[in-house]
């Protein structure tokens, strides 16, 4: 008889242990994340309904369980001793069930989701038709949980107005994600840096130094050469035998060259500098699942993202310092140290600005590869999406 009563006060503990488990992965997938970046910090993490102290108290009392049992067991003592656990267990179900915490007010409708994944389901084959369907069903300003990232989806002017203008502050900053900061010197360039002093000075050393009205105007000669160029292979190629001109790829070489040119003062070309920026532009919109579901994180390693943009990361890191010693030793060969003003290209302005030994910005040499990867980079990702 006593055997009996062990056996069923082990398979109840059990049971209510799964029961548990699977309790903390939906009331704790629910619950918002408060570092996230971006839409994630605006919608503070709504929908869960159970905070993340109350999931992290259920996740210490199921390790009490876990341990209780296994000490008890092992020891060969009476299982009869765990039924004070098989009581604190019900109470906590309990204080769930008919006490839930308040939700959060004033959030977004939201489409119901799944455990775990919550509504990562819903995105499909094309994500961009799947939430204007989801749009038509739950209004112009929605709140969806990708994982556990919660995320608000704005599909009309006034919502996006109200994000990008009103309290564009508040929804400044991008999401986390791996392997873009690989990619990007740890979150160093001006796309993918939190909001802040750091990505004010970067974005002025961008706006008035390398972008500015002047600097355009005095690569227009540079534009004139190249455009030239692209006239007389249009003319090659219409009077060869072939008469079709794949004006995409032309202009994409031009496009290139300019950016090249105005940049890192020359063009780089050839099939591995092409192959280089087609796999940086190709990890830049991977699907990392660790991002979203951080305890799955594994699955990444076995698609061996990280290990890829890290590869990637170290050979553009050695190809912008090739192209920094380029203009060093340049500088340095130079008489005249100011140089002719025409003539500078990104990376001179950028050598000068970290010289600059009154700045009240330190431009450390990871910023001045970052901002160039950026740029160049950029300029990469629009050729894709041609």
């Amino acid at each position: 008889m006593a055997a009996v009563v062990v056996a069923v006060m082990e398979a109840v503990v059990v049971t209510m242990t799964v029961v548990l488990v699977a309790v903390v992965v939906v009331v704790g997938d629910g619950g918002g994340d408060a570092d996230s970046g971006g839409c994630s910090g605006g919608s503070g993490g709504g929908g869960g309904g159970v905070g993340g102290g109350y999931n992290g108290f259920l996740v210490f009392v199921l390790s009490v369980i876990h341990t209780t049992t296994l000490f008890y067991y092992s020891c060969s003592q009476s299982s009869l001793i765990l039924l004070p656990l098989f009581i604190l267990v019900v109470s906590i179900l309990s204080k769930w069930y008919f006490f839930p915490s308040k939700p959060l007010k004033n959030l977004p409708p939201s489409p119901s989701k799944l455990p775990i994944i919550g509504n990562l389901h819903q995105l499909g084959s094309s994500p961009h038709r799947s939430l204007q369907a989801l749009a038509k069903k739950h209004g112009p300003l929605m709140l969806l949980h990708f994982g556990r990232v919660p995320v608000v989806v704005a599909s009309s002017a006034d919502a996006s107005r109200e994000i990008m203008k009103t309290h564009d502050l508040i929804f400044a900053n991008r999401a986390k994600s791996s392997v873009p900061r690989i990619l990007s010197y740890n979150a160093r360039d001006i796309a993918f840096a939190d909001y802040g002093q750091y990505w004010r000075q970067i974005k002025s050393i961008a706006v008035l130094q390398l972008l500015s009205q002047k600097r355009v105007q005095s690569f227009r000669r540079m534009r004139e050469e190249d455009t030239d160029l692209l006239v007389e292979k249009i003319r090659g190629i219409s009077c060869s035998s072939s008469p079709v001109v794949d004006m995409s790829k032309l202009l994409i070489s031009l496009t290139n060259g300019v950016i090249c040119r105005s940049a890192l003062g020359r063009r780089h070309g050839g099939e591995k500098f092409k192959e280089l920026f087609a796999q940086f532009v190709e990890l830049l919109g991977v699907f990392s699942v660790g991002d979203y579901i951080p305890w799955l994180s594994w699955v990444d390693r076995l698609n061996e993202y990280a290990a890829k943009a890290a590869k990637i990361a170290a050979e553009f890191d050695e190809f912008l310092e090739s192209v920094i010693e380029e203009h060093v030793d340049r500088k340095r060969q130079t008489s005249d140290v100011g140089g002719d003003d025409e003539n500078k290209d990104f990376v001179d302005i950028l050598l000068e600005i970290q010289n600059e030994k009154d700045a009240s910005f330190v431009l450390d040499r990871d910023t001045v590869k970052a901002l160039i990867l950026a740029l160049v980079g950029g300029n990469a990702l629009g050729s894709s999406l041609r």
